[in-house]
């Protein structure tokens, strides 16, 4: 796949400043440029651009040009070309002085008058012919300088002029002493910007010294090209990519990159093969041309190490000697492929050359190396961890060593707070045990696969736990043993606990529990533990018996552990003793902190929060959930399941006090690399905030995220959400149905039919099918009426579904429930479908604002108010309609809510005035009757929906056909279009 390209300068702006800057062509206080003279008496006139190859030195200068020329400079610009030992000289020079005699004809013409030899410079002259140059024909190179000094002069009377030399590293000795006059002798009103490769310059590049010598004159700057940060990698990638990528893909590019926009462009081109592009890697293959037999062969043995190798486990591996070595190490070094640290260690100038090398070994060569590093890891002669041991034993193919190798890399890797990295190295080995070609003495696979899934819960990512227990109970004998098939249900239920699944954990932890009812007591109270947690609030009573009997037998057999993870599930089912569950949490937090145990101490923590959360009480689970989040960073379980989902549901608490940019910002995971079912529910929820609540457009992003409703309920509902209210500030009704239904069909299967949030997302859409009804058809409201009976009658399935839980009827709740009732009635009003009456409209709205400032939700409460003022407005109740739109357009300014103010807007919208003959002026209630005539709305079905008499709209009607002289209805409507009156 060809490499994408993109015009836009990212990442460069501070350069671009500061090359303008120096050169006079723009200062910080002189935006638009500065002029001719100021030109003249700027204090650099020429500077120096270095950088790697790719690392965007051309298209900078691209900027700098058009910078130059929107501030009427000239631009004239040379190349040097690659010509290896056949370079033409004055090449670059050769070409502006072809340039000028096309654009500047008269000038260059005037100055070749007088400086004929400077002829022979001109592109048509350097054909190849039967000419030879002797004599006075020969070109005299103080006659050159001079000549080409007075063109650049002449030139520069009519404005200033920007020469730019690119890629001096392949200039030719002419063309470099050509550059050393005009840096000695700058020309009033010319700017000189010369480009080079500086990892091309090694120690014996002509270019270097000279770059050198050039640096000492005084009106000479150097501006070096650095790679761009990680943050402007991101934005150039989605500038090459606009569709919306995973962290991962976004990490991907940084880490192998290094920052390179060359390297940036080639690898989003490849689509993520994870191999060096080919045209890359012959790019970057070039840098080993240049190098001795002996150096390439050190630099193969480099790029079999991994990113860096230090200098005792490459003399335990090459074959060279002390002196050989180190030469060939220096030569690398020297040639920019190579780079040495101060603490012993060489690593590649480009990670991307390093995997290029090593892409380019043959299978034996790999397998050859590899086998050597194994042996002097494993010998003892060279000094590395079980990590480095393992990789190289695996490419060798040499299985036991490598089993061992990452068991042991795991072990650690857990031991320091590491375990997707020790989830790796468990991966690793179950895959060489799996694929032996003879059973693997002293090593239990079954204990392998469970500890893999402990660290693979541990890093959040539950769903490929999953995956090895059940491969590894697939591979269990009907006849085995009970206590491994006990053990390792045990461990699958406790991680279906954590993920949304059709599986019931209760029934596998309750087999799990039968089979090791003869087991080790260990075994079986840590089943009875998953077993209660499984059966959890909807059976407290049995799960409390389950917990007290796990939790005797804990302590009569001084399973410490085990206890303290009981007695943090006890307190959340409401044991005896008069203990709160809130007060019951805190104590099982702290108990867990005393024995050490960081993971019972972040589930109690983690429910606390949802307990205050659940209660109402916003700024306690706001402080809860930041402890969980700071207690998994101590312990390195930042994307473990309950710190995770605790950083989900404080960005939705810190929505709920009005607080998005926050929210968002705490969601934005960029630089981290958690599990991509966390990545896509962080994403989901800032959609909600950006496309749901703030009305930006976001093309492929929705779109993108319903490939994960799959994955996660959550995720469904929060991007299933911002649909909708798309879907609502675009009046389109049937869509927003649409999507419901889409969600419903996603969520579904992953929890049960009547999940809560339902009624939430029932409510939104029902609010949409309102927002769409002033503008349908009789026909059109007809339809819509059988999916507003459907979403009712699913919201009151919900209720009663949750009826008998008290547990479940906290604020939020009782929230959606009064704001059901409002939109179910507003709909019925701007339909006209069983209209209610005033009174009830206004109740029922004044009933959702209580329950939403009850609950403390901005948002919600600003959007409550939106639509009651709209409500007060139509009853006639202005002064009221006045202060309540107050508070919510107060609110939605806040929140940068614009489809709040849009609908704000739209509610109190007068007709435009109108001039000249144009001048009738229609009342505020005459524009609501005309807005509605123009609907086809009859006169019935607008005094009901402004709750006044049939009489007293045809009274408003009449008016208005009188006002717009019109002799109809539809004429109204038509003329005061015309007119801008709707």
């Amino acid at each position: 796949m060809p490499a994408l390209r993109t015009t836009d300068l990212i990442g460069r702006d501070a350069e671009l400043e500061q090359l303008t800057a120096q050169l006079g062509i723009r200062t910080s206080a002189d935006p638009a440029g500065a002029g001719a003279d100021d030109a003249r008496t700027a204090p650099a006139r020429a500077v120096l651009v270095g950088g790697d190859a790719g690392v965007g030195k051309t298209r900078l200068l691209m900027a700098l040009r058009d910078a130059a020329l929107e501030a009427d400079w000239q631009v004239v610009a040379g190349h040097c070309l690659d010509l290896a030992d056949s370079s033409l000289p004055y090449l670059p020079f050769s070409e502006i002085l072809g340039r000028l005699m096309v654009d500047l004809p008269d000038v260059a013409g005037r100055v070749l008058e007088v400086h004929p030899t400077l002829a022979r410079l001109q592109p048509g002259r350097r054909i190849r012919s039967s000419e030879t140059a002797s004599g006075d024909q020969a070109l005299d190179r103080g006659n050159v300088y001079d000549a080409f000094g007075h063109l650049l002069a002449a030139v520069a009377e009519r404005a200033p002029v920007l020469v730019v030399v690119e890629d001096a590293h392949w200039a030719d000795e002419s063309t470099r002493d050509m550059l050393s006059f005009l840096f000695s002798r700058p020309v009033p009103g010319v700017a000189l910007v010369v480009s080079y490769r500086s990892d091309d310059l090694h120690r014996r590049h002509p270019l270097r010294r000279q770059v050198a010598e050039w640096m000492r004159l005084r009106e000479v700057e150097r501006l070096a090209v650095e790679p761009l940060a990680d943050d402007d990698v991101r934005r150039l990638v989605r500038a090459l990519h606009p569709s919306t990528l995973s962290e991962a893909e976004y990490a991907s590019i940084v880490d192998r990159a290094e920052g390179n926009p060359f390297f940036i462009e080639e690898l989003v081109g490849a689509a993520w093969s994870g191999q060096v592009p080919g045209e890359l890697a012959d790019v970057l293959l070039v840098h080993l041309d240049r190098l001795d037999e002996t150096t390439r062969r050190v630099v193969r043995l480099v790029s079999v190490a991994g990113r860096q190798v230090s200098h005792s486990l490459l003399a335990a591996v090459s074959d060279l000697d002390s002196a050989e070595l180190e030469g060939a190490l220096r030569t690398a070094v020297d040639a920019h492929v190579l780079v040495a640290s101060r603490g012993g260690t060489y690593a590649f100038r480009h990670a991307l050359l390093g995997e290029a090398v090593y892409d380019d070994l043959l299978p034996g060569e790999r397998m050859r190396l590899h086998a050597a590093f194994v042996a002097a890891l494993g010998e003892g002669r060279a000094i590395g961890t079980a990590a480095e041991l393992a990789q190289h034993a695996r490419r060798a193919d040499d299985r036991p060593v490598a089993v061992r190798a990452s068991i042991e890399a795991g072990e650690e890797a857990l031991a320091v707070g590491g375990p997707s990295e020790a989830a790796t190295h468990f991966l690793d080995a179950l895959e060489l045990v799996d694929t032996a070609r003879e059973p693997l003495p002293d090593v239990d696979a079954f204990a392998l696969a469970r500890r893999c899934a402990e660290a693979l819960v541990a890093s959040g990512r539950v769903p490929k736990a999953v995956k090895v227990l059940r491969a590894r109970l697939a591979t269990l004998p009907a006849e085995g043993a009970a206590v491994d098939r006990g053990q390792l249900l045990t461990a699958l239920a406790s991680a279906l606990l954590l993920t949304d699944t059709t599986d019931s954990p209760r029934e596998i932890a309750a087999e799990a529990v039968e089979l090791l009812r003869s087991g080790p007591p260990k075994l079986l109270a840590r089943a009875l533990l998953v077993l209660a947690q499984s059966l959890g609030g909807w059976h407290a009573d049995e799960a409390r018996s389950v917990a007290v009997q796990a939790l005797e037998l804990a302590e009569r057999n001084d399973l410490t552990s085990l206890a303290v993870e009981l007695h943090a599930t006890v307190a959340g089912l409401d044991p005896e003793g008069g203990v709160s569950p809130s007060a019951g949490w805190r104590a099982a937090a702290e108990r867990a902190r005393r024995a050490g145990l960081i993971e019972p101490e972040l589930r109690a923590l983690y429910l606390l929060g949802r307990l205050h959360h659940d209660d109402g009480d916003l700024p306690r689970a706001v402080e809860v959930y930041r402890e969980v989040i700071e207690r998994s960073e101590v312990g390195g379980l930042t994307w473990s399941p309950y710190p995770a989902e605790a950083r989900l549901l404080l960005a939705v608490a810190l929505t709920h006090q009005g607080l998005l940019d926050k929210a968002w910002d705490l969601l934005d995971v960029s630089g981290q690399n958690p599990p991509m079912v966390y990545e896509w529910l962080y994403f989901a929820h800032q959609m909600l905030i950006t496309i749901g609540l703030r009305g930006h457009r976001k093309e492929h992003a929705l779109e993108r995220l319903r490939d994960y409703w799959g994955t996660d309920g959550l995720t469904a509902i929060s991007s299933g959400g911002a649909e909708i209210l798309r879907a609502t500030s675009a009046g389109d009704g049937p869509r927003a149905v649409s999507v419901y239904d889409d969600v419903v069909a996603a969520v579904v299967p992953l929890w049960h039919e009547w999940f809560q949030a339902r009624l939430r997302l029932a409510t939104l859409t029902l609010a949409a099918l309102a927002a769409a009804a002033p503008h349908q058809s009789a026909e059109e409201r007809e339809s819509a009426a059988h999916d507003v009976e459907r979403l009712m009658a699913d919201g009151a399935r919900v209720m009663d579904f949750y009826a008998p839980y008290d547990g479940s009827h906290g604020p939020e709740y009782r929230m959606w429930v009064a704001r059901r009732t409002a939109e179910h009635l507003r709909w019925r009003w701007l339909a006209q479908v069983d209209p209610p009456s005033a009174d009830e409209l206004v109740a029922a709205w004044r009933a959702a604002e209580e329950t939403a400032v009850a609950y403390g939700s901005v948002p919600e409460v600003a959007q409550t108010r939106v639509r009651l003022a709209g409500v007060l407005r139509a009853v006639g109740d202005a002064a009221g309609a006045r202060t309540v739109a107050d508070q919510a357009r107060q609110a939605a300014h806040a929140l940068g809510a614009r489809p709040m103010l849009d609908e704000l807007t739209a509610q109190g919208s007068a007709p435009a005035p109108a001039t000249g003959a144009q001048a009738a002026t229609l009342t505020p209630r005459e524009g609501e009757i005309l807005a509605l005539v123009a609907e086809g709305r009859s006169n019935g079905e607008i005094g009901k929906q402004l709750f006044i008499s049939t009489k007293t709209v045809s009274v408003h009607v009449s008016n208005i056909l009188a006002k717009l002289e019109a002799a109809s209805r539809t004429e109204a409507a038509a003329v005061a279009r015309r007119r801008g009156l709707l």
